[in-house]
């Protein structure tokens, strides 16, 4: 099936929002999401390297405003 790889990225971004934390290092959410989907998201500048040990990613600034933002018109 195809499907636009675009749009699955701008979801999976708005949904690392609901497990979004908050720590002395910044923003971190569970990265147990499809790893094609992940690795783009990273591409694009929003997370952190998915494919280290930890099974949290860290959101950047743009990532952290982005996620709120898709979370908030595509789920609200």
């Amino acid at each position: 099936m195809e499907y636009d790889k675009d749009n699955v990225d701008e979801m999976t971004l708005a949904l690392l929002d609901l497990g979004t934390t908050e720590d002395k290092r910044g923003a971190r959410a569970w990265k147990t999401f499809d790893g094609d989907t992940m690795d783009r998201l990273r591409e694009k500048g929003f997370i952190s390297d998915p494919k280290r040990a930890a099974k949290s990613v860290a959101l950047g600034e743009e990532g952290q405003r982005r996620s709120e933002e898709l979370l908030k018109k595509d789920f609200t």
